[in-house]
This record gives structure tokens, C-alpha cells and sequence, in this order.
């Protein structure tokens, strides 16, 4: 990836972890000073939460610049469209008076449309490592064995029939490939259009980098490819365009579904994290694990991704949480373990060594400034940074748009 980490005219935006680290309220905050916002990788598995003021919204499909009208929104090819839940969220939005046209939302001819048998499949064999179940593996899968649907056939009556014609959803389908038919073009250009003319672009992931289907806990993994390489395969442009990279992660660590988790806690403070911070899935409502922070999951998403800065939410959650811990190494069979590994046999079977920190009870959430923080909660941040050798240029206070302290702007737009 190019790199330019000075006010970069178009910024990645990167889950470190398993998902859920806050990318939804990072990339709203972004997208005020953004053009275009484009997603590249998964499908309605994923769950953005934005808040604005009382309003709150969370999307799967559409991109998560939706609050601002006048932004092109794109959804590339390297997502897995299911189109009933697409032409639902855009419903919702236009009742929340967000109204989407073809002006503001692009979808890629070449995504890959979700259709009844998948999620029929997804279904059946989820909940051996913990999907949503909403269809997502089994779409990509028929991608890869090159008999999946892409959305320039969904849309053309002859070639759909000619396929399909004989499924008993063909007639549901038929009229959803009507109303989205305006929607659809070629997202490759047209992203590689705003590039050559300088537009300021966020490239939206979703998942985490430990869901990863090459780079994650495999096989606890999603099915695409949630780092920073799946922004060129998943939208048609190259490696040289993508100026700067923004890791987002959590100022603890949860999970969601199953698979190994090194500094998952239990217990009174686990309780609090998971009630404070409204553990729960975005998409399925499921609880989250937590657990301590953990360095080497960072560094590991810093070097996968070449992260140039760091986005840190919940910050506020810990607060009057008497020792925080941060994780530096692992001990597996008596040795040292100080890089992050998908080893699964390791992973399963390591203790984490942890340095611990005295914590603050302050209450954050009305902090607008660096300097107003706690200094224990300062010598959390810098610590981190430490550890993973990259500056951190947001930390997040709580779930609004306002609840956002800029500590690094020459990373940001």
C-alpha cells in the first residue's frame, strides 16, 4: 500500500480485532469531510452502529456515511449482496428521512448476490463455528467454485430466468432486481474516477482483522477478506491508490461467536464491561466476550495492515475499573510467546503476561480534549502506542459523533 500519512486525501478504515470495534461512529465522524465512502468486503453479517444526537442507526450493507446525504455511497464487488435485506435497510433509512438514490448509493455489477438456498445452507452448518447465519459463507463459496450470481445477471431478466427461472423465489427476486436496477453500475470506475480527480475517499471495512478468512483465527474467521489487501480486490483499484490506513480498535478487547480469545475475563469486571459498554452484537444481538487489551493482537494488525494511526474507542468504559491490564507476551509450554499467531493448537493452550495499570474515575464522556483526560488514563494511551509503535489519532469517548477527541489530525483528512 502507498503510504502517506500526512492529511491523506483518502483513508482506510480498519477493524484490528473481531469486529465490533466502533468502525460505524469512526468512519460517520470521517465522512463530514469525505466524498465518496465505499465498502469492499462481507455482507449483512455486518453491523455499524451510528449515533447523531437522539438518533441512532445501524446499518449492514449501506455504507456508513449514510447520514450525510450528499456523500456517495458504494458498495463494491467484493461484497455478498442479499438484496431483500438491502431494499429493506434503504426503506428504513428513507423513514428515518435518509434518503437513498442512485445519486448517493452504487452497487457493483460484480457483487455477488445472497439468495434463499444460501442462508438455507448458512443455517444448517453456522452454528459449528458461530456465523450469523444470514447466508454469507455459502455465497462466497459458490463464488469461489464460479457458480455464485452476480448482480448484472440478477438484474437481467433473460440470463436470471434462464438460471433461476424454475426456484420458487424466482418472482420475489425478479421484482427486487427491479427496484435495484438503478442502482447498479460499474463501481470499478467509477471509484478509480473519484481517485483520479483527488476526491477525498474512506475505504469502509467490516469484520476485524482476526476475522480474516487468510489472516484471522481460522477457522473461527469470516469469509472475505477483512484487511487492508481486500480493498483492492473488493473494489477495483490499486494498491498504489490506498494513501493511508486507520486501525480502529477497542480500548479492551471482546469477541463475539466461538474460537480463541488469549485475554477474555470473567466475572464482576467482565459483568461491568459487558453492561457498560453494551456488549451485544450489532447484528445478532449476541453478547460479547471481553477481555484485557491485547498488544499483540495490535502489533499483529499493524504489520498486516501497514497502519499508519490508530482510532481507540470506549475509552469511558473503563472508567472506575481499579487495575487495568495490558497483555505484552503470551506463555505457551513455558516459553514466551511475543508476536500474535493463528496457530490454533497454540493459541488455544497460551496464558497471557500481563502489566497492569491503576485506573481513573473520572467520568469521560464530556471530555473533548487530550489534555482533559485523566493522566492515568494518558499513561494507558501512551503505553499502547508503545507497545504497538503507532500513533493513536482518535480516541472515542462514548457512541456520538461529539464524543470524539482528534489527538493526531495530520492523519485524518
Amino acid at each position: 500500500m502507498a503510504k502517506q500519512s500526512y492529511n491523506p486525501s483518502n483513508i482506510a478504515v480498519i477493524g484490528m480485532e473481531w469486529g465490533d470495534e466502533g468502525k460505524g461512529k469512526i468512519i460517520d465522524f470521517l465522512a463530514e469531510k469525505a466524498d465518496v465512502v465505499a465498502r469492499f468486503n462481507g455482507g449483512n453479517n455486518a453491523g455499524h452502529t451510528i449515533e447523531v444526537g437522539n438518533n441512532k442507526l445501524v446499518v449492514h450493507l449501506v455504507p456508513s456515511g449514510v447520514m450525510y446525504k450528499n456523500k456517495l455511497k458504494i458498495i463494491g464487488n467484493g461484497l455478498v449482496v442479499d438484496p431483500k435485506v438491502l431494499l429493506g435497510e434503504m426503506k428504513n433509512l428513507d423513514k428515518n428521512k435518509i434518503k437513498i438514490t442512485p445519486d448517493n448509493l452504487a452497487v457493483s455489477e460484480n457483487a455477488h448476490v445472497i439468495l434463499p438456498k444460501h442462508i438455507e445452507e448458512d443455517k444448517k452448518a453456522g452454528g459449528t463455528i458461530g456465523t450469523t447465519a444470514r447466508g454469507i459463507g455459502p455465497a462466497y463459496t459458490d463464488k469461489a467454485a464460479r457458480i455464485g450470481l452476480k448482480m448484472y445477471e440478477l438484474i437481467d431478466d433473460t440470463l436470471f430466468k434462464k438460471r433461476f427461472g424454475d426456484e420458487e423465489s424466482y418472482q420475489e427476486y425478479k421484482e427486487y432486481a427491479r427496484a435495484l436496477k438503478p442502482y447498479i453500475t460499474d463501481t470499478s470506475a467509477l471509484m478509480n474516477n473519484a481517485l483520479d480527480k483527488n476526491y477525498r475517499i474512506l475505504f469502509e471495512g467490516a469484520q476485524g482483522t482476526l476475522l480474516d478468512v487468510d489472516f484471522g483465527t481460522y477457522p473461527f474467521v469470516t469469509s472475505s477478506n477483512a484487511t487492508a489487501g481486500g480493498i483492492c480486490t473488493g473494489l477495483g483499484i490499486s494498491p498504489k491508490k490506498v494513501q493511508s490506513v486507520l486501525g480502529v480498535c477497542k480500548a479492551y478487547k471482546t469477541r463475539v461467536g466461538m474460537g480463541p480469545f488469549p485475554t477474555e475475563i470473567m466475572g464482576n469486571t467482565a459483568e461491568k464491561l459487558q453492561k457498560v459498554g453494551k456488549e451485544f452484537g450489532a447484528t445478532t444481538g449476541r453478547q460479547r466476550r471481553v477481555g484485557w487489551f491485547d498488544a499483540l493482537i495490535g502489533k499483529y494488525a499493524v504489520m498486516v495492515n501497514g497502519i499508519d494511526s490508530i482510532a481507540l474507542t470506549k475509552l469511558d468504559v473503563l472508567t472506575a475499573v481499579d487495575k487495568l491490564k495490558i497483555c505484552v507476551a503470551y506463555k505457551y509450554k513455558g516459553n514466551i510467546i511475543n508476536n500474535f499467531t493463528t496457530n490454533m493448537k497454540i493459541l488455544q493452550n497460551c496464558q497471557p503476561v500481563y502489566e497492569e495499570f491503576d485506573g481513573w474515575w473520572d467520568d469521560l464522556t464530556k471530555v473533548r480534549t487530550y489534555d482533559k483526560l485523566p493522566n492515568n488514563a494518558k499513561k494507558y494511551l501512551r503505553r499502547i502506542e508503545e507497545l504497538l509503535k503507532v500513533p493513536i489519532s482518535i480516541v472515542s469517548v462514548g457512541p456520538r459523533r461529539e464524543q470524539t477527541i482528534v489527538t493526531r489530525s495530520e492523519f485524518l483528512f
